[in-house]
């Protein structure tokens, strides 16, 4: 196996992560903090040893997403008993784009019932409390994992190449959406219209303030990309239409003195 690939894996997810969230620091954090201040979910903003914890984290995390498909796609004898594809269109165009919803939907999965069984208090301190020191999370707080955590986060990768057929542009472009909303997620702002978690739709999308709900107090809203797992097993938490409501009125009193 060629270290060289690794380096280029992790310049990969690297890349995605400072740009699209630093992209994301730089436009609310500074750009458009008073601008958009309105939609700040909670009031303060983070510390500077918040945001360097966070990037620290996220180093290590990102270390270890790059060496798994490393692994996966550069070792024979591992690729070989995968479901791993040879071109992207292998098993024709139907099932290039189905996959990518099936992704989803087994990531949001995945994510909702390994993110509640680490937060069992046998659990808690040594998987999921290094990222719970952002109660107040930044967008830099995306991949801000301890190590083991880490190890379950990327499982996904694990569990996707021997279920589903993929060839690796599947992964790439999975998990380039998968950051955005992550760092959408741990944005700090609500970027969803008013009304929107009352909506027949929206109410089973997962926001950025159910999110930072489950930052600030810890349980409740465990949910990554939709919130059907925590309206359907009961953890949804029971403020989330009231704060979100709370947020969406600033807005209205600015416009409406």
């Amino acid at each position: 196996m060629n270290p060289q690939s690794y380096i280029e894996i992790l310049a990969q997810i690297s890349s995605r992560y400072f740009v699209l969230a630093g992209l994301a620091f730089l436009l609310f954090y500074f750009l458009w903090k008073e601008r958009k201040q309105f939609a700040k979910i909670q009031r303060r903003f983070p510390k500077n040893k918040d945001y360097l914890r966070e990037i620290g984290y996220s180093l290590i995390t990102m270390c270890i997403f790059a060496g798994i498909p490393w692994l996966f796609f550069f070792h024979p004898s591992i690729r070989e008993t995968t479901l791993l594809l040879s071109t992207p269109f292998e098993l024709g165009k139907i099932w290039f784009f189905l996959a990518f919803p099936l992704m989803v939907l087994i990531h949001d999965t995945y994510f909702y019932w390994t993110h509640r069984l680490m937060h069992h208090p046998a659990l808690f301190s040594w998987f999921h409390l290094v990222h719970h020191k952002s109660t107040n999370p930044s967008p830099w707080a995306a991949y801000a994992f301890h190590p083991l955590e880490a190890v379950v986060e990327v499982g996904i990768f694990v569990l996707f190449v021997y279920l589903l057929p993929l060839h690796p542009l599947h992964i790439i472009l999975f998990f380039l959406f998968s950051i955005i909303y992550n760092i959408y997620g741990h944005l700090g702002f609500e970027l969803y219209p008013a009304g929107f978690q009352r909506h027949w739709l929206g109410k089973w999308i997962n926001t950025s303030i159910s999110h930072n709900q489950h930052h600030q107090f810890f349980t409740g809203n465990y949910g990554l990309y939709f919130l059907w797992w925590d309206r359907w097993m009961g953890t949804i938490r029971k403020d989330y239409d009231k704060q979100f409501d709370e947020v969406k009125s600033r807005r209205a009193s600015l416009d409406h003195p």
